[in-house]
């Protein structure tokens, strides 16, 4: 058995931290927004726009980082991935790199892996699936 056969048996544990290191930086995005912690996003009231995008970033990501519910909420959290993107970053250049859009690609598709792949290990989704 090669080495790259006998890693696939911790492919749930690799999905799984790729799961919640991505929830983790996505909070932190709803709550910079919502409560300027660790640091303000923008100055005055939100839109009505940046609030949806705020709660769904914070309650979004707990869903995710505790793997419940987790394709339904990474296909809703890649599509507001994909908005900020168009909406956001596209307007001001093509190119990603510098429209400072990386991140909302890269959420975008983990999203949408999560949303093929489900949960992984350490999840309630999967809480059964040991047992």
């Amino acid at each position: 058995m090669s080495t790259f056969e006998r890693l696939s048996a911790y492919r749930p544990y690799g999905l799984a931290a790729l799961r919640i290191m991505t929830a983790l930086l996505f909070i932190e995005h709803g709550t910079m927004k919502l409560f300027g912690f660790p640091a303000a996003q923008g100055d005055g009231p939100l839109s009505t726009l940046f609030l949806i995008a705020a709660l769904l970033e914070t309650f979004g990501g707990i869903l995710i980082l505790i793997g419940f519910a987790t394709r339904p909420v990474a296909f809703l959290l890649a599509g507001e991935m994909a908005i900020a993107y168009f909406m956001a970053h596209m307007p001001h250049s093509f190119f990603p790199a510098l429209n400072q859009g990386d991140g909302a690609i890269l959420f975008c598709f983990i999203f949408l892996y999560l949303f093929f792949a489900g949960a992984g290990a350490w999840s309630i989704d999967n809480r059964n699936a040991s047992a």
